[in-house]
């Protein structure tokens, strides 16, 4: 059959279609991971029983599921439609962990990469961000180097948060992927002291700095320079590499209300406080912390100053001895900008160690080579992570991440980058920008029919009297039963309802959008495609968008007739042709008039 001109107002409505169609558009979960884990794939393998498959999923975007699976703050959760509908969020999570410890070998982790390209990448810091961007490095043959303070791998995320939530020897088995990728790694030396910045730069092609936020703040109120008075970047990593801080007293204020305050006022327990305390300008029910990790502290009988900030420190010959805390009226002013404003009521609090949990900074270690921002964030692109200087680049807290699968996408987008670099394109070439985080997914379809609100399947835990004096895991994990249950809960969100509808249109794609792409690049249809619709507009009736698919396929059908001098271009209709001609005629026709014509 010769080439078939068709319409414009075909390449119209298939356009509108391409550009509007949810059916390749990921699940909120998927698109609200900056990872772009497939959430939904794997929660359902899980389901099944499938561990291996599930895992197998999971590692396809991330190398340390045991450890996220544990401490991830888990967007996704947050993205869950059953949270949006019911407050009962998939415990993803917890579902990611327990494939992981069941399934995960090393003998099963994905190795290939490709041909060595002779290029030299040096990392500074093992941390998530780090780890990440060294193995999407090596994976595309390039010989990466990390440079990491420590003598040990995890970066803040081994030294900020307690064993009890992050076993190290998870750390230390999932880490082992970089040693099997032929990452090397140098612990123990520290840039701008072992080595300079400038000798990074001259013995590498390209310098990511991934060295995070170890650098502690404290607010300087009056008494803040007395003995008992810690940063919580201090107070976390000596009990992390200890399990003791012997300067500490016995009753013990945290200052503070996010995750890392938690993780203070929790381990004060640990190491053998009396009393634990906590103040932070917001209250309760505004605390940065996840919920998960105010729960428990609040099991473990930490005493909650919400909403009250701290005014003062007291101190007698040098040492606290107690802090005044004041009311909080407001913390942000009509415009929006931090102003915390109080009241004349206040309260005091008999303790002898203050902790402050109010903020980490970067240390620079280019000396001044770099220009920097607000808590020692280095200046760079946001889209590519560049910097003022070519060969280098920044991810992870030292760019700007807040938690930990965050920090891995910006090693992964660093690590894009200086492959563009490395062959010599735009750094922005070849690339969905606004995709390569987290972003709002183009899915918007409503609730499965018959959706119905069932609780969600928490954690199971240690008795908090018994957990609050160890570092053994708190956190149990779920059962397979539990497992099973929760994975049945996933609504498994997608728009292919028109798919599900029409059996035709699944033997020519997975949904209208890679149909119609096809049609409009190559300015071709398969005449059985058009000729395979029967016209009952199911498709467009349950479509959320009411796209009117019929009309392509018949009106391609009269454009396959017109270029086919009248007739239709299938083999075989022939037949149906003359049935068509015979059944239209007169001789084969009766009309009747209507009554009362």
């Amino acid at each position: 059959m010769k080439h078939v001109n068709f319409s414009q107002p075909l390449y119209d409505t298939a356009q509108e279609i391409v550009e509007g169609c949810m059916g390749d558009a990921a699940p909120a979960c998927q698109s609200a991971c900056p990872m772009h884990t497939d959430v939904k794939q794997y929660v359902k393998l899980a389901a099944e029983g499938e561990y291996q498959q599930a895992v197998d999923v999971i590692r396809q975007k991330i190398f340390m599921p045991q450890v996220l699976g544990r401490i991830c703050a888990h967007p996704c959760e947050a993205a869950c439609r059953r949270n949006e509908e019911f407050s009962q969020p998939i415990s993803v999570a917890a579902i990611k962990r327990f494939v992981a410890e069941k399934a995960d070998k090393k003998e099963n982790w994905n190795l290939t990469q490709a041909p060595a390209t002779g290029k030299k990448v040096a990392v500074v810091g093992a941390g998530p961000a780090g780890a990440q961007a060294a193995v999407e490095l090596r994976r595309q043959g390039h010989a990466v180097t990390i440079f990491e303070k420590l003598k040990v791998f995890g970066g803040m995320m081994r030294v900020g948060i307690p064993e009890y939530r992050l076993p190290r020897d998870v750390i230390d088995f999932e880490y082992g992927y970089l040693d099997m990728m032929g990452v090397e790694v140098k612990f123990g030396v520290e840039v701008g002291k072992d080595i300079t910045f400038a000798e990074l730069r001259s013995d590498h092609d390209a310098v990511i700095l991934a060295h995070g936020a170890h650098v502690g703040s404290i607010i300087p109120i009056k008494g803040h320079e007395a003995e008992g008075v810690y940063s919580a970047v201090e107070y976390l990593k000596e009990i992390s590499e200890t399990r003791a801080f012997p300067r500490a007293g016995k009753r013990i204020l945290v200052i503070g209300g996010g995750d890392v305050a938690m993780d203070c006022a929790r381990s004060s327990w640990r190491i053998g406080a009396d009393e634990v305390h906590q103040c932070s300008l917001e209250e309760m029910e505004a605390l940065p912390a996840s919920q998960v990790e105010i729960d428990e502290a609040l099991e473990e009988r930490v005493a909650f100053n919400a909403g009250w900030g701290p005014k003062e420190i007291l101190v007698e010959d040098g040492k606290v001895v107690g802090v005044v805390l004041q009311k909080v009226l407001r913390i942000f002013d009509e415009d929006g900008n931090f102003s915390p404003a109080y009241s004349d009521e206040t309260r005091k609090v008999a303790v002898d160690t203050v902790i402050f949990a109010t903020g980490q900074v970067v240390a620079d270690i280019t000396d001044g080579a770099l220009e920097q921002g607000r808590g020692g964030r280095y200046v760079v692109n946001k889209d590519t992570l560049a910097t003022s200087l070519p060969d280098v680049f920044v991810a992870g807290d030292a760019s700007g991440g807040a938690i930990v699968v965050e920090a891995m996408a910006l090693g992964r987008k660093a690590a894009l980058s200086i492959e563009r670099l490395f062959t010599e394109r735009a750094l922005e070439a070849d690339r969905n920008l606004e995709e390569e985080g987290a972003y709002k997914t183009r899915l918007d379809v409503p609730l499965p029919e018959g959706t119905v609100d069932t609780p969600r399947i928490h954690h199971n835990t240690r008795p908090a009297e018994e957990r609050k004096r160890d570092f053994i895991q708190v956190d149990l994990g779920l059962t397979e039963e539990q497992v099973t249950s929760e994975g049945d809960r996933c609504l498994q969100c997608e728009c292919k309802l028109c798919m599900k509808e029409c059996v035709m249109m699944n033997d020519f794609g997975d949904c209208p959008k890679s149909l119609f792409s096809d049609f409009i690049e190559k300015k071709e249809m398969e005449p059985l495609l058009a000729y395979s619709c029967n016209a009952c507009d199911q498709c467009t009736i349950v479509c959320p968008r009411d796209f009117p698919m019929k009309s392509i396929f018949m009106g391609a059908r009269a454009d396959f007739v017109k270029a086919n001098n009248g007739h239709s271009p299938i083999p075989g209709h022939k037949a149906i042709e003359m049935h068509q001609k015979l059944g239209f005629s007169r001789f084969f026709t009766m009309a009747k008039k209507a009554v009362g014509r």
